[in-house]
């Protein structure tokens, strides 16, 4: 079974940080695009972070630039979002998504249906 598990979701003032794992089972996540995703209460999901398969080049929204940093461990398997200068409006479930067969050519985040590997999702919560 393919499966993906976040952490490291918490509490946090304004402007404090955050790393978010995601950690895989059942496949090689080194084979696999990565994206993050979050859905804050009564919206809707939105891209946060999206890093392809065979280079490390990050795509970021453009409310999070600057401040979020995706990245891959592929030696550990895992994938991880630094989150720096957190703000209130950063408060939402974030969940982390795996695709094998993802090609992407845009300039912007990969919608949530263009990835079938999805966690349970970790909370972040962000108190001014």
């Amino acid at each position: 079974q393919l499966r993906v598990v976040e952490s490291g979701g918490a509490s946090v003032q304004s402007g404090g940080s955050l790393r978010l794992s995601c950690t895989t089972s059942g496949f090689n996540l080194d084979y696999y695009a990565v994206g993050w995703f979050r859905q804050a209460p009564g919206k809707e999901r939105e891209g946060v972070s999206y890093i392809p398969t065979a280079v490390d080049k990050a795509i970021y929204a453009d409310s999070v630039k600057g401040r979020f940093t995706i990245s891959r461990d592929r030696i550990e398997n895992r994938a991880y979002l630094q989150m720096n200068n957190l703000k209130p409006e950063d408060t939402a479930i974030y969940y982390c998504a795996a695709e094998g067969a993802l090609t992407w050519d845009g300039d912007s985040v990969p919608t949530s249906a263009d990835f079938s590997i999805w966690g349970q999702g970790t909370q972040v919560t962000v108190v001014s």
